[in-house]
């Protein structure tokens, strides 16, 4: 994108993760105007990367043609999209409404709904890849909504992404991440469970590890979490908090669609049994923790 051909772009919520994907876009770019709840967090975005913030939400997406959100729960989505200071207050037909933010599918067809009486697009786009990821701009970014929103998303999402594609209607993208969730959960405890009896075993755990992740038993968890799970190090990447966030999302959306998901029950209640023990931050690979009580 040439210099004379800047988009305004507006991006609501710069936690752990909107931060440096804001980052990106501003960089590659684009001229961004950030919104956050805690205002010095927006000012802090502007003095590392330029652009400019906006006191409210509906004033960052002023003049937009796209509007990134990234904050935390159904609630809060709802909070900056709506009322007077609410991002749908100012967006104009034809921009387009972007949800990173790891949310219901209902709330992702209910602002498909709300969108399309503006003539406003909206993709529910949550993403997969956690911190470092954002970091890295090598975020998996999983989308539901229309193709001509798509085509207007993509080059901007594609800015702090290494993958995303368009799944489905609004709602297709959230339940695309609980199927990520799901497969994490049970991966992460079977992971927990196999160092634990490697250790009780009496085997040096890291070097059984040094092989089997050769073969099938080999997955990014493994790769990514084995040496500081025995390291018994869990204050970074996802934490348990959010995890039981999302895994409460998949578990109420499988009894509306009639799923058993009896593994990932079991492992949601494993996390709590985490948090009790203190761990709310610590890292989703903190399953470990809990069996070496």
């Amino acid at each position: 994108m040439s210099n004379d051909q800047k988009d305004k772009v507006a991006f609501i919520g710069l936690g752990v993760m909107g931060y440096p994907m804001a980052g990106y876009l501003q960089q590659k770019g684009y001229e961004v105007t950030v919104y956050n709840r805690t205002a010095s967090k927006a000012q802090a975005w502007v003095n590392q990367y330029g652009g400019s913030s906006a006191v409210n939400p509906a004033l960052a997406a002023v003049n937009a043609k796209l509007v990134f959100l990234c904050v935390g729960n159904d609630h809060d989505v709802r909070s900056v999209v709506y009322g007077e200071q609410g991002v749908l207050g100012t967006l104009q037909p034809g921009a387009v409404l972007v949800d990173h933010t790891t949310a219901s599918a209902e709330l992702a067809r209910e602002l498909g709904a709300a969108c399309t009486e503006q003539h406003v697009g909206f993709l529910d786009a949550p993403v997969s890849g956690g911190q470092a990821g954002a970091e890295n701009g090598s975020l998996t970014v999983m989308i539901g909504g229309d193709a001509t929103a798509m085509i207007k998303a993509e080059p901007a999402i594609m800015c702090y992404a290494r993958c995303a594609k368009l799944l489905g209607p609004a709602g297709s993208g959230q339940l695309a991440k609980m199927v990520n969730q799901i497969c994490i959960a049970g991966v992460v405890q079977g992971l927990a469970e196999a160092l634990n009896f490697a250790q009780n075993a009496g085997l040096d755990a890291a070097a059984v590890v040094e092989v089997i992740s050769q073969g099938a038993a080999q997955s990014w968890q493994m790769q990514n979490r084995y040496k500081t799970m025995l390291d018994n190090k869990y204050d970074f990447g996802f934490a348990v908090d959010w995890m039981r966030k999302d895994l409460g999302i998949a578990l109420h959306e499988a009894r509306q669609n009639g799923s058993h998901l009896p593994i990932t029950a079991l492992v949601d209640q494993f996390y709590s049994e985490v948090q009790q023990m203190g761990g709310s931050r610590w890292d989703t690979s903190s399953l470990l923790a809990r069996l070496q009580r």
